[in-house]
């Protein structure tokens, strides 16, 4: 509901002049055009205040001044590495004494929180440039050429840790029920990694990588899952392979083979995970087994391979189909990694 327009002063007052001339409430209302509920407000309020005055706000006056905020706020928004104690420091050469949750309060007004900072790759200049030269050449590439590419990637899944869930809901003293806390075992409790492959018409191969994956190991794994998950999902003649820029997909001897197989690759930018709607599909199959708990290395295969098998074709639909958000993104935060 739209906020009502505040009433003058004159009018306020000539409420009260009624009312002590013995009108009602409601008398006073129809003469003014004013509300009923509104007049008795205003009569309550001088009977309390002996004043029709707006009053001074409640509470305690703001700590820092205006300037002091404008002060702060353009130091964190040049350096949001900026600590609090830096900025009560600050303040405090300026001739202000606040606390560090001052400081907090403060920025939060302006829209502004603390955060942990989000790990992304490394990006040098030469990495920019080519995520923007990727992102601005395939821009207007039509949503046909994006449904017949396959992705693929490599992950690691852990069987207890940075994957399992952190929070729980519970009543107190019960932090220490079984279904409250994480299992953990020292070194972490082991992992396992995984390639996988998609397309738009729904999940490819997922296959175990056992041992520490070389050019060798990598192209056995295309070798064996590649062509059969592009037959599997029907792929149209002329579909594009994609993979990153790791070592072991760019050395001379996987090159070579790949065109020796006659593969169309998708020239990809380095550092460039945000781009690879894979990732999306990874964190989706680990929060997914992390649900189901695995107690082991077997049951956390077995539960991966479920899983992706799970995955609906409408969700890798969706993925390829908004690529070029994805796109305009990079292109919107200058070629720096953006949210996925």
């Amino acid at each position: 509901m739209a906020k009502t327009k505040e009433l003058s002063k004159e009018t306020r007052d000539t409420i009260v002049d009624l009312h002590q001339a013995g009108k009602t409430e409601s008398a006073i209302g129809k003469q003014l055009g004013v509300k009923k509920s509104t007049v008795g407000a205003i009569i309550r309020k001088w009977k309390t205040y002996k004043t029709t005055a707006n009053l001074p706000p409640s509470g305690a006056p703001r700590k820092i001044s205006p300037r002091g905020v404008k002060m702060i706020t353009r130091t964190v928004s040049k350096n949001p590495r900026t600590t609090r104690g830096d900025l009560v420091n600050d303040l405090q050469r300026a001739g202000t004494k606040v606390t560090e949750a001052t400081i907090s309060n403060t920025l939060r007004r302006q829209g502004l929180k603390s955060c942990s900072s989000r790990r992304v790759p490394l990006l040098k200049p030469v990495h920019v440039q080519a995520r923007l030269k990727f992102a601005r050449g395939h821009l207007d590439d039509p949503e046909e050429d994006w449904e017949n590419v396959i992705w693929s990637d490599e992950t690691k899944i852990e069987l207890f840790g940075k994957n399992s869930t952190r929070r729980v809901w519970r009543r107190k003293n019960a932090e220490l029920h079984p279904k409250n806390t994480i299992p953990t075992v020292k070194h972490g409790g082991g992992n396992i990694m995984v390639w996988g492959c998609f397309s738009a018409k729904g999940p490819g191969r997922l296959i175990r990588v056992k041992e520490r994956m070389n050019g060798a190991m990598y192209r056995e794994i295309l070798s064996e899952n590649l062509l059969p998950s592009a037959r599997a999902l029907k792929m149209k003649r002329g579909w594009v392979f994609q993979h990153d820029s790791d070592p072991k997909h760019t050395a001379r001897a996987t090159k070579e083979w790949l065109r020796k197989k006659h593969f169309k690759v998708l020239e990809w930018p380095s550092q460039s995970p945000d781009l690879n709607p894979i990732e999306n599909l990874w964190r989706e199959l680990k929060v997914c087994v992390a649900q189901r708990q695995p107690q082991n290395i077997t049951a956390l295969e077995e539960i991966c391979m479920e899983e992706w098998a799970k995955i609906p074709a409408t969700v890798c639909e969706n993925l390829v189909k908004t690529y070029r958000k994805r796109l305009t993104s990079v292109i919107a935060n200058k070629g720096y990694i953006t949210k996925y």
